[in-house]
């Protein structure tokens, strides 16, 4: 597949068209109907929300009456947005079209591809997880294809139970989408406590003497995008830390054993229920694993054998936070996923509405279609 968007044309374009029209058909069968939110949506708004990973990506354009936009990177924000201006509620949407995402240079991944997806604002947890991913599974069939599960309740609830000061909580929170900073952090709270606690000792004590404002203006001409307020607030929270306790070894043993959870769905659970011994705020997660498997048993998917790893999705968008899944061919590492999905009921609430229950998942059919052709 090449990295820019090429042109569409005779059978090449008739066959991703009838391969689109039958996974539309397919949604649409599922209760959706269909939506088209717009290409262009407002960057601070989305960009805030997806992380890191896509604002490194995407496209931005300046309107002189709209501002700061941004070609969307996915369509799940788009659909939310609009399905909370029509009043919110129950619903099922169904969407076909271009998505842009920039690519590293050399990659030969395209920076354009076609999307096709389905939201559902609706359904308990559980049925509604199950419903999808047999769904998107039955779809797809090819006994070649990669499937991977996870749940990024799992490590939302393990860190929203850790024992320590709320400041820590939000950060290990923030970073759960980046692996390298969150094991810096937890290394920084526990082990290396005492030597960070130590290295910023002489900024903090001047601070204390001088005051930030006397400190900042010592240091310099100011380099970077940080203004003066936010160095403060920066300042405030590295002396907050410095007052706070080590992170106990058990639970910087437990966060490490978590993290490194993979293993067959019904074998990751009794992994899990070890290890929630000793992580209390894991319990509520392992019951909503428990009733998704019950749930996919129910529809003839047989979820103990389903790969599961606790650390599926922290590479995928940030508003996920339950169940996550995606499809690939292992055959063919070079392609972007076949298909992904995952729950994420707290965005709403995020984007100021009230919570509401929510799931996605997106095919991309060019990606499919690329899996028949000579590797």
């Amino acid at each position: 597949m090449s990295a820019r968007p090429g042109l569409r044309a005779g059978a090449a374009l008739a066959q991703l068209d009838a391969l689109s029209d039958q996974l539309m058909a397919a949604f649409e069968g599922a209760g959706a109907r269909r939506a088209d939110p717009p290409a262009l949506q407002p960057a601070a708004i989305l960009l805030d929300l997806y992380g890191e990973e896509i604002r490194n990506r995407a496209y931005l354009v300046n309107d002189p009456d709209l501002g700061e936009m941004v070609l969307r990177p996915d369509f799940t924000l788009p659909v939310l947005r609009m399905h909370l201006a029509a009043g919110g509620g129950a619903a099922r949407y169904a969407y076909r079209g271009p998505v842009w995402r920039s690519q590293a240079a050399g990659s030969g991944r395209p920076v354009e591809h076609r999307q096709l997806g389905i939201e559902i604002f609706d359904g308990t947890a559980a049925e509604t997880d199950a419903e999808l991913f047999a769904l998107v599974a039955g779809l797809l069939g090819a006994s070649t294809i990669q499937v991977e599960t996870g749940d990024m309740g799992v490590l939302v609830d393990a860190v929203a139970g850790l024992e320590t000061a709320a400041h820590r909580r939000d950060a290990l929170r923030r970073h759960l989408w980046r692996p390298a900073r969150f094991r810096a952090l937890l290394h920084a709270f526990g082990a290396g406590h005492a030597a960070m606690a130590a290295a910023r000792a002489p900024l903090l004590e001047a601070v204390a003497r001088q005051g930030a404002d006397a400190v900042m203006a010592q240091a310099g001409r100011p380099i970077g995008l940080r203004d003066a307020a936010e160095v403060t607030e920066r300042l405030g929270w590295l002396d907050q830390e410095a007052r706070t306790a080590p992170l106990k070894p058990d639970q910087v043993a437990g966060l490490e054993a978590l993290l490194a959870v993979s293993a067959p769905m019904g074998e990751a659970c009794v992994q899990l229920r070890a290890l929630s011994r000793d992580i209390a705020g894991l319990r509520p997660a392992i019951a909503r694993i428990e009733a998704r498997m019950s749930a996919l048993d129910r529809l003839g998917v047989e979820a103990a054998s389903l790969p599961f790893a606790s650390s599926f999705g922290r590479s995928s968008m940030e508003y996920y936070d339950g169940f996550v899944f995606g499809f690939s061919d292992p055959a063919r590492p070079g392609l972007p996923a076949i298909a992904t999905g995952g729950r994420y009921d707290g965005l709403a609430a995020r984007l100021g509405a009230a919570a509401l229950p929510a799931i996605g998942a997106v095919i991309r059919p060019e990606t499919l279609l690329a899996l028949a052709d000579p590797a």
